[in-house]
């Protein structure tokens, strides 16, 4: 079974915009025990639409492409597989119909450009577009179905879901069953996660593979055929004994998720007291619906007078140790704790670049602290040679780490191998 997709528009091509589309139908795929067998690129060019439906349409089973289903002149996937097909556009006056009651009950005249979604290659069977304007719509071509979906992410996920995976369970079987296991790390470069895992022997028809997404490498464990699925389990359990402290998740793409769940959970809650992650701490918790159950508050004190006037850290503190060091960073995770009695609260200051580092505090180097009604538990670590954007990431993700080990009453600070970590301290209040 050969899956393939096809991405077109210039903006895509050109690198204006990122792909994430291809991404997240490769992993939907996966998670369904499928896999995406080939992913190509292509313009707003009739020709080269035109060409590579018919070339790839003799190779794969079913195509999704992506894109090119707009009321402008250049969203030209529907003329290209008429084209392909050497058939005429046709209108669809149920969908023409659709389109004209939807403008109307908005008290709005349907716009003469809407009219050239409603035109599909003759003989194509419409796949309905519940939150959007263009159908999709399928065709059979050569030896492949090729299943036409719109660009914007939430129109294909919705289609992808609800249409073309029962689509192709329906038309396909997939054969031998899958299953796949995912575990998340942090910390640990992916070639040194190889080396520790590529001493245990893996099982006929298990694959083993790695996709770095920082501040994560995600490890999946593939297993193909019954057999293989019987010993996925001990193989499962010798892999994550072998990955130790390193690995944070295997219910959830990140440590954030992990982190959230943990806190709703336990009923416990959290305070935020954020320098150089500016919030960011925060708004990846928010991401997730009842995230109000446990976060009380999240103060962004990024300058010297906020730590002091807002957060009470003293200006001794700040004068003798300076604002990225362990004294500060205690003072502002025990004081934003102690503002509304969270049972967490998590603190970060640092450097993060590209400029205001020092020989002794280099750029990348941020302080974390974790603080409960009894402890402060605060280190110190380089983040060096990364971007302004990863030291941000990396510094929550520790953080998360911390206070994610601490929920599960396991030491809050431990090694990692990619990370170097200056000192550390534990402070009993």
């Amino acid at each position: 079974m050969k899956i393939e997709m096809i991405c077109t528009g210039e903006e895509v091509l050109s690198g204006q915009i990122v792909d994430t589309n291809a991404a997240w139908f490769a992993n939907v795929l996966m998670d369904s025990g499928l896999e995406l067998q080939r992913k190509t690129t292509v313009g707003d060019r009739m020709e080269d639409l035109v060409s590579i439906f018919l070339d790839r349409s003799q190779h794969a089973d079913v195509i999704l492409v992506n894109g090119g289903l707009g009321p402008t002149s250049d969203d030209l996937s529907a003329e290209a597989a008429a084209k392909a097909l050497g058939v005429e556009l046709e209108e669809d006056s149920d969908w023409l119909k659709h389109l004209e009651n939807w403008h109307s009950k908005r008290n709005r005249k349907m716009p003469a450009s809407n009219y050239k979604q409603c035109l599909l290659p003759q003989g194509a069977v419409l796949v309905d577009n519940p939150v959007g304007s263009a159908p999709g719509f399928r065709i059979k071509l050569n030896r492949a179905w090729l299943f036409f979906t719109p660009g914007v992410p939430v129109e294909l996920k919705l289609m992808v879901m609800e249409q073309f995976l029962p689509f192709f369970n329906s038309e396909f079987s997939i054969g031998q069953a899958t299953q796949l296991i995912k575990l998340v790390t942090l910390g640990h470069g992916e070639s040194t996660l190889a080396d520790e895992l590529n001493v245990i022997e893996v099982p006929q028809g298990i694959t083993l593979g790695y996709r770095p997404s920082p501040p994560h490498v995600e490890i999946k464990i593939f297993a193909r055929g019954e057999q293989a699925i019987s010993a996925l389990p001990d193989y499962v359990g010798q892999v994550k004994t072998t990955l130790g402290t390193a690995l944070v998740t295997e219910r959830f793409p990140t440590i954030a998720e992990e982190v959230h769940t943990l806190l709703k959970n336990s009923g416990k809650t959290l305070s935020l007291a954020e320098s150089c992650t500016g919030g960011l701490l925060s708004s990846q918790l928010v991401e997730f619906p009842g995230s109000s159950d446990y976060l009380q508050q999240s103060l962004v004190t990024y300058s010297n007078a906020a730590k002091q006037k807002v957060l009470g850290v003293k200006e001794s503190t700040l004068g003798n140790h300076g604002a990225v060091s362990l004294e500060t960073a205690r003072e502002m995770a025990t004081r934003a704790r102690a503002l509304l009695d969270s049972d967490f609260a998590l603190a970060t200051t640092g450097i993060a670049g590209p400029d205001g580092g020092s020989e002794e505090k280099p750029v990348g180097t941020v302080v974390i602290a974790l603080s409960d009604r009894n402890t402060c538990w605060q280190q110190t670590v380089k983040l060096s040679n990364r971007s302004r954007s990863l030291v941000r990431i990396m510094s929550c993700a520790i953080a998360y780490d911390m206070l994610r080990r601490r929920l599960l009453d396991e030491e809050p600070i431990v090694d990692y191998s990619f990370i170097t970590r200056v000192n550390a301290d534990i402070v009993r209040l």
